[in-house]
């Protein structure tokens, strides 16, 4: 399955797949975006991933790959064999890595099949500037780092990466209107709290800035109601795109 740009991406960082086949029946009829993290894939692996396939919906496998350029390769082409749409690496790993998991994509996706979309995460939204000039030791800083690598991943023959909102437009500019920029850290304007996020934005804020893809997961999954707070994000999506469209600043 593909994933759909008129929807978030629902991150189900829960304990357990019983957990979250659970949560899944409390949102609305789908197909949806969804995605699997590294706790989530230990503790369900390859079996959740049919399990949510089976259903119709498209998932995008977060374990962000970080090794050694052979490493990650072969990794990857048992990773292509899953099904999912997207997956992902560190762009700290380098060009090399970053061009030797695209080749184990192309090498693994079964004949016939589609090979997933290939990200690379440039600094996590969780990072601040003091902890990249401070325990990075990154002297040009938290923005100028983030553009970086996404143009080392760019160079690298990659499909997109993850950053924060606010680099998505910069990196656009720097690469490619086709160049993906996946973001995670969205918060609705009716939610304060950042939980161990620190460069977030809302949804209307995400998208204007470029957002392809908006990752979307404690607002949902902890909501009181998490059908409509999802269906309350879906349609602010499509309410900003559609001014987007009408102002004429740029199309999706």
């Amino acid at each position: 399955m593909k994933l759909n740009p008129q929807l978030p991406i629902i991150a189900l960082d829960f304990a357990s797949d019983k957990e979250i086949l659970q949560f899944m029946r409390l949102l609305p009829e789908g197909p949806h975006n969804i995605k699997i993290g590294m706790e989530v894939f230990y503790l369900g692996g390859p079996q959740l991933l049919e399990t949510i396939s089976s259903q119709g919906h498209a998932i995008f496998l977060d374990l962000k790959l970080h090794d050694i350029p052979n490493t990650v390769m072969r990794s990857m082409r048992i990773l292509a064999q899953l099904g999912v749409a997207m997956v992902n690496v560190h762009a700290a790993g380098g060009r090399k890595m970053m061009e030797a998991a695209k080749e184990g994509l192309i090498q693994g996706t079964p004949a016939g099949g589609k090979e997933p979309l290939l990200i690379a995460v440039t600094q996590l939204t969780s990072t601040t500037k003091q902890q990249v000039k401070e325990e990075q030791l990154i002297s040009v800083g938290l923005e100028a780092s983030t553009l970086h690598y996404a143009s080392l991943s760019h160079q690298a023959g990659l499909d997109g990466v993850v950053c924060s909102p606010h680099e998505a437009k910069a990196i656009k500019n720097i690469t490619h209107a086709d160049f993906l920029t996946v973001t995670p850290g969205i918060r609705p304007k009716t939610i304060t709290s950042q939980d161990d996020q620190h460069r977030i934005a809302d949804v209307e804020t995400a998208i204007l800035n470029q957002s392809d893809w908006l990752v979307v997961g404690r607002p949902i999954t902890q909501a009181t109601d998490p059908k409509a707070a999802y269906l309350d994000i879906v349609e602010k999506m499509a309410q900003t795109k559609k001014s987007i469209c009408i102002g004429g600043i740029y199309g999706n």
